[in-house]
């Protein structure tokens, strides 16, 4: 039987009518971005839980030159045997305006048909930009959150073993061409476009800069972009440091998410149900299968045969006709209960609303 879970995330009145955040939770400066590195390596010192060189031939080349260059000569052996190693990806994000010397985290995924990276230690990966260039180097224990265990009989395995994270791993070598000064035009870009959130945001810093700069520097130019003038007596850091931290109200579309396969609902604040009448009810099928022996008589040359025996039940589960209304969400929320519905229910129920048009809002399936 699937298992369902039923999650309904809303905000009340009282809380929604204060819910202000500061502009750089939700919204960014353009042209500042993370640049995404990769990089090839291996990872040594597993417990028997490697790849199989016989299988993994990328693995037993990578090794092979590996211990070249450290001055190992093991070509033309082809008796390497070895389990405690496994070929791996390390991908990272570089932080822009990072400099020389910097550290940052990396994530490290196993190629091969290694079991577990549990105790392994990365050797000195090169981690390449799409341009080719080198711009930071890898190397540290690497710490897995899953674990994999195996008898003869039965296995047990929690999380991915095969992946795993060097916190600080990696020590930057380039600096990525461009600096903060570069930007000409200040634009920020909202991360959930919205026309109202943008001219919240213009109002809130031109109120701010006309107090303080004696200017308006802001202006809207579609539900995404804002465009900005910074001012003569201040720089462009401290400029956005300053209103990155003004308060505005965002705004959300009225938005219902349903995700069938885990049987999540997420309804959105601004969510409204016309006056519908709403049932539901089902139908359940039982058959049993009891067989049963038949046993020929003695001396009879009979055979013994089992014979099937079915029993089909059918039984109809309906509830009265309940009312739902929704001039908020709560409201939205205490119908639905007290219908007395599964996740299931719900989901079945919101379609057939947005269906009759009494849904005010977006229905989004996944």
């Amino acid at each position: 039987m699937l298992r369902f879970t039923l999650i309904l995330i809303f905000c009340l009145a009282s809380i929604g009518a204060n819910a202000v955040v500061r502009i750089k939770d939700i919204a960014a400066l353009q042209g500042v971005r993370d640049n995404q590195l990769v990089g090839y390596g291996l990872v040594v010192g597993l417990q028997n839980s490697g790849d199989t060189l016989r299988n993994s031939t990328f693995t037993q080349q990578a090794l092979q030159s590996m211990l070249d260059r450290l001055g190992v000569n093991v070509h033309g052996d082809g008796n390497m045997r070895t389990l405690n190693v496994a070929a791996v990806l390390v991908t990272a994000d570089l932080p822009p305006f990072v400099t020389p010397g910097t550290r940052i985290d990396v994530n490290v995924s196993s190629l091969g048909d290694a079991t577990s990276l549990m105790g392994g230690t990365l050797v000195l990966t090169s981690l390449t930009g799409i341009d080719g260039r080198t711009y930071a180097i890898a190397q540290g224990q690497v710490n897995v959150s899953g674990f994999s265990a195996a008898g003869q009989a039965q296995s047990v395995t929690q999380n991915v073993p095969t992946t795993g994270r060097i916190p600080n791993g990696a020590l930057v070598e380039r600096e990525v061409p461009g600096r903060f000064r570069d930007i000409g035009q200040l634009t920020l870009e909202l991360r959930n476009p919205d026309f109202n959130t943008a001219v919240r945001i213009v109002d809130a810093i031109n109120a701010y800069t006309r107090a303080h700069y004696s200017m308006i520097v802001a202006h809207e130019e579609d539900q995404r972009s804002i465009g900005l003038i910074k001012p003569k007596s201040v720089g462009a850091a401290r400029f956005m440091a300053e209103i990155g931290e003004l308060l505005v109200q965002p705004d959300m579309p009225a938005r219902v998410v349903i995700d069938a396969r885990s049987g999540t609902v997420v309804i959105g604040q601004d969510v409204q149900v016309s006056t519908v009448a709403v049932t539901y009810g089902n139908v359940t099928v039982r058959i049993t299968e009891t067989p049963n022996v038949s046993q020929p008589a003695p001396f009879s040359r009979g055979r013994t045969k089992v014979t099937p025996q079915t029993q089909v039940d059918v039984a109809q589960q309906g509830g009265a006709i309940s009312i739902v209304h929704g001039a908020n969400l709560r409201t939205l929320v205490s119908g639905l209960n007290q219908i007395g519905l599964r996740p299931a229910g719900i989901i079945a129920i919101l379609q057939a609303i947005k269906t009759a048009g009494a849904l005010q809002a977006d229905l989004v399936i996944q």
